[in-house]
């Protein structure tokens, strides 16, 4: 992971985190899907953003999403052997093999 995008990763999985222990759910979980974007072809930080996802998804009693992040902590795995779908936000409203635009801001932060 470049420096440039693991400095995005770590200020987006700050937010989140911050807005976690403020119990802003919601917002939070928008950062974590910004953060899975950035780090979603790196294994650890792969896994770091399914896991808070998790966390929120356990917080929040919804086992749809609980479900959904344990399925895709195991498939982060995919990013070891680099299959991952570009832009996929990682959240269990998606599928987990669908790609999505990248967002113009988080875009910056990859090199090209």
């Amino acid at each position: 992971m470049t420096p440039k995008l693991e400095s995005a990763f770590k200020q987006e999985m700050q937010l989140a985190k911050r807005l976690f222990e403020s119990r802003d759910y919601s917002r939070c979980f928008k950062h974590l899907e910004r953060a899975h974007v950035l780090g979603q072809s790196y294994y650890l930080p792969h896994v770091l953003s399914h896991y808070w996802m998790l966390r929120v998804g356990l917080r929040q009693r919804n086992s749809r999403e609980i479900v959904g992040q344990l399925l895709r902590i195991l498939g982060s795995a995919g990013s070891l052997v680099g299959w991952i779908p570009i832009g996929n936000t990682g959240g269990a409203n998606v599928s987990p093999f669908k790609s999505m635009t990248v967002p113009s801001d988080l875009k910056l932060h990859f090199d090209e």
